[in-house]
């Protein structure tokens, strides 16, 4: 089990699902070989439609930020990012960081 959760809400151009859709899918490659924990994505499927999550695991804190350094010089992770942002898909990210609570 993850001990830091990074939960993502992305805000979306409903338009443009499949596009967030193909995004999602290739981070189902890109963060298990970086060293995060992928918990999923998800689409809207019936209300809110311009509204998608994604959740990624991490051990600790500084695991997450050698991720983050390992992310940023991934030549497939960088295609992914320049991939939503010359489409725009994306209008809106917020990160928040969790604790896992234990039983």
């Amino acid at each position: 089990m993850s001990a830091i959760t990074c939960f993502i809400r992305y805000e979306l151009d409903p338009a443009q699902r499949e596009a967030f859709r193909a995004y999602a899918q290739a981070w189902g490659r890109i963060i298990p070989r970086l060293g995060g924990r992928l918990l999923g994505y998800w689409l809207p499927w019936e209300g809110t439609n311009d509204e998608a999550w994604g959740l990624v695991g991490f051990d600790s804190l500084a695991a997450y930020e050698a991720y983050r350094v390992r992310l940023k010089a991934d030549a497939e992770a960088q295609a992914n990012f320049a991939f939503a942002q010359s489409q725009r898909f994306i209008r809106r990210e917020e990160r928040t960081f969790c604790e896992d609570v234990q039983p």
